[in-house]
């Protein structure tokens, strides 16, 4: 008998070496970490992408003067959260701008999800290996979207939640109300997953404690969520579902692209109205962890034998025989397929997986229930795609330690066995590959860690913008425009990563702003665009070199984003020989050298006569 496997296989499944796959686990949260934010300071001018909208507006912190009757500034600071809002001044009060801070966030996120996904997994199957895997699993999960690296609210999400469950699991009154009123602060749509979720658990089982847990919740959550309920947006009202199918900004290829004419990708697939992560099929095959975790859901009479027991500790003996009797015969069969000599490892799997099934279920429901209220809840995929990277890695986790585990008893790997002869060297090597490689695959992609930056082009026009009064504005339909916010801390009139049609009082001056500046930079009178300028306010206007051409007005896309019908009309009068009038003015009031941009000084325009 080989000691030396047998003692690498109890330090593989034993309980003993939890502090080090813990601190393995945490090791490799701060690696994905690293690799995330190393692009992050590859330049003076670097991004996240939804940080540009989500959190430029708080330079105000430690500007006040910055963005002055800005509505784009006003609105995105009107619609985040309270905790999340005041977690960046906090920081911002020490010295720390919430771009620096923004960038560093997503290791510390990432090291507290990992800490809690590790102790989740642990109160279900105490086996640490099946730990790390979790952790391993979720934070695949994690960097294959930009939700973490983002640093925005959803990002609070997966700590928080994870918290939640694990204090459940150890049914910390205390723990579960502050879980559940952080995520209130950060991200509120989780409230409504957790409350969801603590009614489906006391309604299987109907027990004292957990009544006094489900009341905790809903005191917790119906104290938090009451601001957002009693406070009325002065942007509002929220767009209705008929309202939102008449516009093109919710069909692909939007700016809040939503519904689809493909009902799988609607429902499946969609990245804000489907109920799948949608990175899972974007890659050459679902990761394996998925297929770990809807493997697991095969095995029920590991799900029989745990719900029995759970039971039995909410409801007693004596009920527990009468459920015993009430279970089909079929799940009976399946003995066969777990029994010990298979899975030896499968009976240290804790009643409390009963927790992956429910968390399914109440995500469904709430996923239902945001599309019947489309789009008061907001994106119906928030109540069910994070969820599922959590439920998946954990069931991951276990899955795939039942089958090492599983792979090492059967070919002897680590324990060899009198009456069966070993396999070979390289039968044993090429099944340790496989095993790495379906552990490590999503990891090995191309895009691995996903993190959608935006690397700003123009150095020179931030620069000079910024050195410019606090209170100027531009007014550009270039691509361009979208950074200065960010990279100058300067106001632009409209642009379209910031046209955001949810709350109809914003959307319809975003729109009326966009329709105005198309009409007036395409306009054969000068006056108009003079016009224009008092209107507004302008003191720069940003046009992209080839931006007054008829191929331009073709081709952008962006144009019929802002404004569609506006973007049509300026293209007929191109294309019967219009000329914009901003041509004859771009060599007397150009006030910046710029490859592939022109700057234009809206002073120097009004001076001219029309």
């Amino acid at each position: 008998m080989d000691y030396g496997k047998i003692n690498l296989h109890k330090f593989l499944t034993a309980q003993t070496p939890v502090r080090f796959w813990f601190y393995l686990s945490l090791g490799l949260a701060a690696i994905c970490g690293i690799l995330g934010i190393i692009p992050a300071f590859s330049s003076e001018y670097v991004v996240q992408d939804d940080a540009r909208s989500h959190v430029f507006w708080m330079a105000r912190f430690l500007n006040p003067e910055l963005f002055p009757n800005d509505i784009i500034a006003d609105y995105f600071q009107s619609v985040a959260p309270t905790g999340y809002t005041y977690f960046y001044q906090l920081f911002s009060l020490i010295g720390i701008p919430p771009l620096l801070l923004n960038k560093f966030l997503p290791i510390i996120l990432g090291l507290i999800t990992t800490a809690y996904c590790f102790r989740v997994e642990i109160e279900i199957f105490p086996v640490p290996l099946a730990g790390f895997l979790s952790t391993l699993f979720l934070n695949q999960n994690l960097w294959l979207k930009d939700d973490l690296i983002s640093a925005t609210p959803r990002a609070f999400f997966y700590p928080l939640f994870l918290a939640f469950l694990y204090y459940f699991l150890r049914h910390s009154w205390l723990g579960i109300a502050v879980a559940i009123a952080l995520l209130g602060l950060f991200y509120p749509q989780g409230v409504l997953l957790c409350l969801a979720f603590l009614a489906l658990d006391f309604l299987n089982f109907r027990s004292r404690p957990k009544f006094i847990i489900l009341a905790i919740g809903l005191t917790a959550g119906f104290f938090v969520l009451l601001p957002y309920a009693l406070n009325t947006s002065e942007y509002s009202p929220i767009i209705t579902l008929a309202e939102a199918k008449k516009l093109p900004e919710f069909w692909p290829g939007g700016r809040a692209s939503f519904f689809s004419n493909n009902s799988f990708d609607f429902w499946f697939t969609g990245d804000r109205s489907g109920i799948i992560p949608p990175e899972w099929l974007s890659q050459s095959f679902l990761p394996p962890q998925v297929w770990a975790g809807l493997l697991l859901t095969a095995f029920p009479v590991v799900m029989r034998y745990k719900i029995l027991g759970l039971r039995q500790q909410a409801t007693g003996n004596r009920q527990q025989k009468r459920i015993k009797t009430t279970v089909p015969h079929s799940f009976g069969n399946c003995c066969i397929f777990l029994s010990s000599r298979y899975f030896p490892l499968a009976k240290k799997i804790s009643y409390k997986i009963i927790l992956l099934p429910e968390l399914l279920l109440a995500s469904t429901g709430i996923f239902l229930a945001a599309h019947f209220l489309l789009f008061r809840l907001h994106h119906p995929s928030r109540y069910s795609q994070h969820s599922l990277r959590i439920i998946m890695a954990l069931a991951g986790g276990i899955a795939f330690t039942l089958i090492i585990n599983f792979v090492w008893h059967k070919f002897h790997l680590l324990n060899q066995s009198s009456k069966t002869k070993p396999v070979g060297k390289i039968k044993t090597i090429s099944i340790y590959i496989v095993l790495i490689l379906l552990l490590l695959y999503p990891a090995l992609t191309n895009n691995f860690p996903v993190t959608n930056y935006v690397v700003g082009k123009v150095p020179q026009l931030y620069e000079y913008l910024a050195q410019q009064p606090s209170d100027i504005r531009v007014a550009s339909l270039a691509l361009e425009a979208n950074n200065i916010p960010t990279f100058a801390q300067r106001s632009i009139l409209v642009g379209s990563e910031y046209a955001l049609p949810y709350h109809q009082g914003y959307y319809r001056e975003i729109k009326q702003r966009a329709k105005d500046l198309i009409q007036a930079q395409y306009s054969p009178d000068l006056k108009q665009v003079q016009n224009f300028i008092e209107k507004y306010g302008i003191d720069f206007w940003l046009l992209d070199s080839q931006g007054l051409t008829l191929e331009y007005v073709t081709k952008n896309h962006r144009l019929r984003q802002l404004n569609n019908t506006a973007a049509a009309v300026v293209k007929m009068q191109m294309e019967n020989g219009v000329v914009p009038s901003l041509l004859n003015v771009q060599k007397s009031c150009q006030v910046l050298d710029i490859p592939d941009l022109v700057l234009l000084e809206a002073k120097c325009i009004l001076e001219l006569q029309s």
